[in-house]
């Protein structure tokens, strides 16, 4: 037995509400911690990134600097 023929004798609202409401129900703490996990990460990678240039930015203007006054 396929899904659609499951499905097939069912009122429009099952399909659309009733099963993605029970998915959300069951799954919804895996979907809560995969979702935290990616914007955890996506947060770490700006932190990351920030500081990068920051540090790139610190050691070029110190570079920048002492070779003009003769070092």
């Amino acid at each position: 037995m396929a899904v659609r023929e499951i499905f097939a004798g069912m009122p429009w609202w099952v399909k659309w509400i009733a099963v993605p409401v029970i998915a959300i129900v069951v799954f919804g703490g895996l979907i809560a911690s995969l979702l935290a996990f990616v914007v955890g990460l996506l947060f770490k990678i700006l932190i990351f990134v920030i500081l990068v240039g920051g540090l790139v930015f610190v050691v070029r203007k110190f570079m920048s600097s002492s070779s003009r006054s003769g070092w």
